[in-house]
């Protein structure tokens, strides 16, 4: 058979040009329990996102907030407590077999949020426009279906990122705690 060339500049015989193009399958290594478990997931981080991240919205305006940044304004306990409510999800997310990278990229916008909201002011404003549990929930909702259940290095990379996410906590409400004592003292002297 006479070769001929292709646009794309190689060469093919008649015989290939009548077969059809190969296709990509997809295939489904998961039990159904399995897609069900990652399925629950789903109300859990919508309902963190619209709570926490777009509970409210601004007349006249397309601008939403939630009790993220409200939160924030509370010394020591804002952030904390809602880093402690970004860390069940991811959790929950863990426990459902989620890859560990989706669990990473969540791991660091709690992280990202929990870091700047720590300093005053700037935290709070930062709160407002970065969402972390709106982009979490948008991750999970960008995410396929993995082909693998959790493994037990997914399990010890979420241990560490926790205790990752301990510490800093740990760390802002001894700041938090440290800049409170200033201000006592030189408001009332001692």
């Amino acid at each position: 058979m006479p070769l001929q060339q292709t646009p794309r500049g190689s060469f093919e015989s008649a015989h290939d040009r009548r077969r059809p193009p190969l296709q990509e399958a997809e295939w489904e290594v998961l039990p159904p329990e399995e897609k069900q478990k990652r399925a629950q997931l789903e109300p859990l981080f919508k309902f963190l996102a619209l709570f926490m991240d777009d509970l409210v919205r601004i007349p006249g305006t397309r601008f939403r907030f939630g009790l993220d940044p409200l939160l924030g304004l509370l010394p020591g306990l804002g952030d904390t407590s809602s880093a402690f409510v970004s860390a069940y999800a991811l959790i929950q997310a863990a426990r459902r077999g989620l890859p560990k990278i989706l669990l990473a990229r969540m791991s660091a916008n709690i992280l990202i949020n929990e870091l700047v909201g720590i300093i005053p002011v700037v935290g709070d404003a930062f709160s407002f426009w970065f969402k972390s549990n709106a982009r979490n929930y948008q991750l999970l909702q960008d995410y396929t279906a993995s082909s693998r259940p959790a493994r037990a290095s997914d399990w010890f990379f979420v241990v560490g990122v926790l205790v990752l996410l301990v510490l800093i906590v740990a760390a802002g409400l001894f700041v938090s705690m440290f800049v409170l004592r200033q201000i006592w003292i030189l408001l009332t002297g001692h």
